[in-house]
């Protein structure tokens, strides 16, 4: 999480969950923190390099909107270069955006449906430029929303980077079956999960796509200490977030969040967000995640307790979940 921590740190946290068996990174793309007290908010790519240096596992943006602070075309270009510079370990992640993030660049900020569309050719044109660019060709997009004219990546690797799409809403995850190559979305009820999952596989059958061979990740918010009060108290503090239970996507400002923070209670993260001290509850929560029939799990332990739940996870977690 950028928002968390300095950047030197985040990727320090990287290479030390690498050498505890954790094997993939997924970075948030912000421009502010969700809170002024969290006090970061670092550039994702400059940060994805490091990471890619320090690491030899998977990594990738969880999830960068390219429609508003960055055209897709040069969210494409970042992409290709770090797929050029770690062969087979870069996906990328795309998403609709929220406010807190893209209304910086002073555009009106548009209804859901409207952002969403705009996801989607983005989608398109990313997709477009990864294909022609591998075939040495050139390419152009005029489209309801944006405007490349005739070009192509000049580094591109021989394989395009996985694009993969991060939604919450069951309607979108079916067209992002149809079109990307895996979907990304963060905890939530099991049975809502499930029912996502369902309109993914829907979407991608209805396109005669082989959904066995597409990506199911899962972003896991999860709070873990030596103590359930400590494990409560950093979730309060860190992550009141995970116990909001409405609409976050058009709040501006991160003391606006900050006001909202103050009407969170423990008692909100019930069915949201696991808050434990206890090691095998958390093994279970994540075997149970796996058996809904995600294929990747990003783990996101909500404190700034990072190395201690990076050594306990290792040691007792990971060697325990079946995959």
């Amino acid at each position: 999480m950028l928002e968390q921590f300095p950047p030197s740190d985040a990727v320090g946290y990287a290479e030390l969950a690498e050498q505890h068996g954790f094997t993939g990174v997924m970075a948030t793309d912000h421009f502010q923190p969700w809170l002024p007290g969290q006090g970061q908010a670092s550039h994702v790519w400059s940060v994805l390099g490091a990471i890619g240096a320090r690491t030899r596992g998977d990594f990738g943006p969880g999830a960068t909107t390219p429609t508003f602070r960055t055209h897709p075309a040069v969210v494409a270009q970042a992409s290709a270069t770090l797929a050029s510079l770690y062969p087979g370990r870069h996906w990328l992640g795309l998403g609709s955006g929220e406010a807190l993030n893209e209304h910086v660049v002073g555009q009106y900020w548009p209804e859901a449906h409207e952002r969403i569309a705009r996801m989607f050719e983005a989608v398109d044109l990313i997709r477009k430029l990864f294909t022609a660019s591998i075939a040495g060709r050139e390419v152009r997009h005029h489209g309801p929303h944006f405007r490349m004219e005739t070009t192509r990546l000049w580094t591109m690797p021989p394989v395009a980077p996985k694009i993969l799409v991060a939604t919450a809403g069951p309607v979108t995850a079916r067209r992002a079956g149809k079109v990307a190559d895996g979907l990304i979305t963060t905890g939530a009820p099991y049975d809502r999960l499930a029912a996502l999952l369902g309109r993914f596989s829907d979407g991608a059958r209805e396109s005669g796509r082989d959904v066995d061979g597409m990506q199911k990740v899962l972003q896991l918010h999860v709070s873990w200490a030596p103590t359930d009060e400590e494990a409560m108290a950093n979730a309060l503090a860190e992550w009141p977030i995970g116990g909001m239970r409405f609409s976050r996507s058009d709040i501006r400002s991160p003391f606006e969040f900050e006001q909202l923070a103050r009407t969170v209670r423990p008692e909100d993260f019930a069915g949201r967000m696991l808050v434990s001290a206890d090691l095998d509850v958390h093994r279970a929560h994540i075997q149970r995640h796996l058996d809904l029939g995600f294929d990747r799990i990003y783990v996101h332990n909500v404190g700034r307790n990072q190395a201690e739940f990076i050594e306990a996870f290792g040691r007792e977690v990971i060697p325990a979940v079946r995959a």
